[in-house]
């Protein structure tokens, strides 16, 4: 997972035509940390599409934005718009995060 840390190519990165998906989340995040344990996996699975890893704290005006209020959060990006996002209360077992793949792309 490429990471992004500034808003130049957080914007060039979401211009994509094919979907990319971007998680946002914070060293200090416990949570951010357990989705690490089991994220890889799930990347594995999505393999086919490009993921890239965004630090809140770095970039706030990026997640102010596109209202990531809890971390981590999963945000899908097509051609610049967001075409779904997955709230960190809803992002906690790897069950949860592949559900919202499959019905988000």
């Amino acid at each position: 997972m490429e990471s992004i840390h500034t808003i130049e190519k957080f914007n060039e990165t979401i211009e994509s035509e094919q979907p990319v998906i971007i998680k946002f989340q914070a060293d200090w995040c416990p949570d951010c940390r357990r989705m690490d344990m089991f994220i890889g996996e799930v990347l594995e699975e999505y393999n086919q599409y490009r993921w890239y890893d965004v630090n809140r704290d770095e970039i706030s005006e990026v997640a102010d934005k596109y209202e990531v209020m809890g971390i981590p959060s999963l945000l899908i990006f097509k051609q610049g718009e967001k075409i779904a996002h997955l709230h960190s209360a809803d992002a906690k077992t790897p069950e949860e995060v592949e559900e919202f793949l499959q019905t988000s792309l």
